[in-house]
């Protein structure tokens, strides 16, 4: 069923991967700070998610949020994460909360658990046949200040939804590259997440029904240090790719 969806960072990768495919299922407000270069689905609103009033004027009518919009660099300072993609994801969640809106999918980051992986763990943590994989039960453990910022959006989202009631799904994305894996990365390529895969969870994100989650976003790989089993229960996330198909390519 088509939904009104407002997709903030809409022209960021992962926005982009999820207008790839899913452009004509829902009925899309796109938001970001510059206008858009090619044609898009839908409605356009130029603005900041740090602006306030801009934002709320973009959730009305809403039923859900795909939230994307922040400061993606790992390395980015503090002043930055924390205006972007703390302040920022907060003005989200209450506009959100405060319009009516049924659910919000956040976009985390494998940067919120990259502390758990430990020298002693690489490369041998992405056997296939390794039964110890973090599944999102686990407590956030981020190796930067860019995952402590993912961290907190997961701990707004669940405030908003114990305190407001919001359906709130956290996806925890993994590499995500068109096309075929990272090349020569081998932990790249176990948190590989293919661009039709992530709209198809995305979409899924849209449409399922679930209180408050977190989930991981990457492809059905046969190593992987995360699991997708959550994703499959609650969402309904059925991946089609996996970035050992590409093990023989001679383009990866």
């Amino acid at each position: 069923m088509a939904q009104s969806v407002l997709l903030t960072g809409a022209a960021g990768r992962v926005g982009q991967a999820i207008l790839g495919g899913l452009a004509d299922d829902h009925e899309w407000r796109l938001m970001d700070r510059d206008p858009p270069t090619d044609d898009q689905p839908g409605e356009f609103v130029i603005g900041d998610i740090t602006d306030e009033e801009t934002v709320r004027e973009a959730m009305e009518g809403i039923d859900v949020v795909v939230h994307l919009a922040g400061d993606p660099r790992p390395e980015a300072p503090w002043d930055s994460v924390l205006t972007n993609n703390i302040d920022g994801t907060q003005t989200v969640f209450e506009a959100a909360a405060d319009a009516g809106v049924e659910k919000v999918a956040f976009a985390s980051s494998n940067h919120a658990v990259g502390a758990y992986e430990t020298d002693e763990r690489t490369p041998e943590m992405y056997r296939s046949d390794d039964d110890y994989l973090l599944d999102g039960s686990e407590l956030a453990r981020p190796g930067n200040l860019y995952g402590v910022s993912k961290a907190a959006g997961e701990s707004l989202g669940r405030y908003y939804h114990d305190e407001y009631g919001l359906s709130v799904v956290c996806v925890r994305i993994g590499n995500l590259t068109k096309g075929h894996p990272p090349i020569d990365y081998e932990r790249g390529q176990a948190m590989w997440l293919s661009y039709r895969d992530c709209a198809h969870l995305f979409d899924r994100c849209i449409q399922a029904d679930y209180g408050y989650e977190i989930v991981y976003g990457i492809s059905d790989n046969d190593r992987k240090y995360y699991s997708i089993d959550r994703a499959r229960e609650v969402l309904g996330y059925e991946p089609r790719d996996n970035s050992a198909e590409h093990a023989d390519d001679d383009s990866v």
